[in-house]
């Protein structure tokens, strides 16, 4: 398997307004998250990285949510944008936010014990980790038996992923991101015992650029019903699968091919023979 380790780590995003389409991307992959979020029951979600502490999980039934940020820059403008939520009706103060834990850490250094977790959310985390099979291996230490990890990177087979090799706006962080296949990350997650559930093919433009022309909206509905393989962005929903080991049961016993003549029946052969 190709190794993904880069020797020199890429740019790591603060927030996504480092993004030219930042709150659009933001928007569209938080949708579909707490479309998944719904279906993760348990005791304790997990959300890894500056961007995915970002993402407001207002319909997870799991209230106990977890913010694992590097810095404590990235906890405080988690908890604005918790705030802002709050103030704008989209979650009750009560519930949501006095659920809402901050822990500082790294990524591929978890500070949980093992099958701890039923959830985690790792909101393009992979695309600007220097090694993502240190990441995932975490993750799967940490996750319960059939817990559930969503995962939201950028798609190298579109727009975007052609525009990051243009010589258009270098000093974009866009630049640095992995942008991972969808085929290679679903190879990861297997490899590590996960079942791929559901999959999402969102945001059909290059994310270089604001789109502020009347037609986006239908080429964005066109591309998703004809060419969902070209989208920007992609958000995927895994399940840990641990199958019970079954003991080997013994194999039958061989019936013997010669059986032993009984005495009574070489009594008689006797006897015949002595007549005779």
């Amino acid at each position: 398997m190709k190794t993904a380790f880069r020797s020199k780590p890429p740019r790591y995003p603060v927030s996504w307004d480092e993004f030219p389409a930042g709150e659009n991307i933001k928007l569209a992959v938080e949708q579909v998250c707490n479309e998944y979020a719904e279906r993760i029951f348990g005791y304790h979600f997990v959300k890894l990285g500056n961007l995915s502490a970002q993402i407001q999980l207002n319909d997870s039934p799991i209230h106990h949510r977890i913010n694992h940020t590097p810095d404590f820059t990235c906890s405080e403008r988690a908890k604005d944008d918790m705030f802002k939520a709050v103030a704008n009706g989209e979650a009750d103060e009560r519930t949501h936010c006095a659920n809402e834990n901050f822990i500082i850490g790294q990524a591929h250094k978890l500070p949980f014990s093992e099958n701890s977790i039923d959830g985690l959310l790792l909101a393009n985390e992979l695309d600007f980790a220097q090694d993502p099979h240190e990441i995932l291996r975490e993750v799967d230490r940490v996750i319960t038996q059939d817990g559930h990890v969503i995962i939201s990177g950028f798609n190298p087979l579109s727009l975007a992923g052609v525009a990051k090799y243009l010589p258009v706006k270098r000093d974009n962080i866009l630049h640095d991101a992995r942008f991972f296949t969808t085929y290679r990350m679903k190879d990861w997650l297997h490899l590590l015992g996960f079942e791929v559930i559901e999959q999402r093919q969102i945001l059909f433009s290059t994310l270089f650029f604001q789109q502020r022309w009347e037609g986006a909206a239908k080429l964005q509905h066109y591309l998703s019903s004809y060419f969902p393989w070209c989208s920007a962005v992609y958000v995927i929903l895994a399940k840990k699968r641990v199958f019970p080991m079954t003991a080997i049961r013994p194999k039958r016993a061989l019936k013997p091919q010669f059986s032993a003549v009984g005495a009574s029946a070489r009594t008689t052969s006797q006897k015949q023979k002595s007549h005779v």
